[in-house]
């Protein structure tokens, strides 16, 4: 028995190995290109023969493609987006989980049939609502767009706020603590492993989000996310001048992500393990 755990443990290693190898391949990939000196979009060997760090300069000092600006713009959207996100989801979790009201079932019921609705289905008439208010071509209406609908993500989170103990709530409201006060002092600071967790991921979504912001931006070069400026430089015309640049634009935008993922990590497991515990 010993002899075949050991054996279903190696093969199990060797598995997760490869996968691992498989997963981490392209992301060396795209690290090496981007300090490749030789131009080109593709080229037939993996590590490059000569390294420069030319791509990451012109990234920063190329006119025509103000990556800064497009970085500046992205950070700006991802973090007014993740304070507004973040408390209307633990507020709309936090009513739900704690309160009880007349309509609170339907309101679940409701929220869980829109959310089986990819977000891009309502992609033209929220551009036609935001062209009526004049706010196209504006970060403002993308914060407006990934702020929305953030509400209807609240399902991890009242899972997390069901495990916590209501006697909290009772014993505060004996010493004469409102629902405010409830949520403020005691809940919300207990809260942490979740609140990182919904932070984290509105952040991510303005960060990585291609669709809403091109079809709102339209050609406003200037107020281009990050995603919309990398994919304007893989024109026909230039993608064999720019790829390696274009690489070392993709490395950039990964760094913050993953120093948040690494800084944060034990909180966000934290958070999705305990709300998944109860829906």
């Amino acid at each position: 028995m010993k002899k075949k755990a050991q054996f279903g443990n190696a093969i199990t290693y060797i598995i997760l190995i490869v996968v691992s190898i498989i997963w981490i391949f392209p992301i060396i990939w795209i690290v090496l290109t981007s300090f490749r000196g030789e131009s080109g979009q593709f080229v037939s060997y993996f590590i490059p023969h000569e390294f420069t760090a030319d791509n990451y300069k012109v990234l920063f000092t190329n006119s025509d493609y103000p990556f800064l600006r497009w970085f500046g713009n992205t950070f700006i959207v991802a973090v007014f987006s993740c304070i507004i996100s973040t408390f209307l989801t633990t507020s709309m979790a936090y009513v739900l989980s704690r309160l009880r009201f007349r309509m609170r079932k339907p309101i679940m019921k409701i929220a869980l049939v829109l959310n089986m609705f990819p977000a891009f289905m309502s992609m033209i008439a929220v551009y036609y609502i935001l062209k009526a208010m004049n706010l196209t071509q504006s970060l403002a209406a993308l914060v407006l767009v990934y702020s929305a609908g953030s509400a209807l993500t609240f399902y991890v989170s009242k899972g997390f706020f069901d495990t916590m103990p209501k006697a909290l709530d009772e014993s505060a409201q004996i010493d004469g603590a409102t629902k405010f006060q409830i949520f403020t002092k005691i809940t919300f600071p207990l809260a942490k492993p979740i609140i990182v967790y919904t932070s984290l991921t509105a952040f991510m979504s303005p960060w990585m989000d291609f669709i809403f912001s091109k079809v709102i931006m339209g050609d406003n070069v200037q107020n281009y996310t990050i995603a919309i400026g990398l994919y304007t430089m893989m024109t026909k015309a230039n993608v064999n001048t720019m790829f390696t640049v274009f690489t070392a634009g993709c490395v950039i935008i990964a760094i913050p992500i993953s120093l948040l993922f690494i800084y944060m990590q034990k909180f966000y497991v934290e958070g999705v393990t305990s709300g998944a515990v109860k829906g």
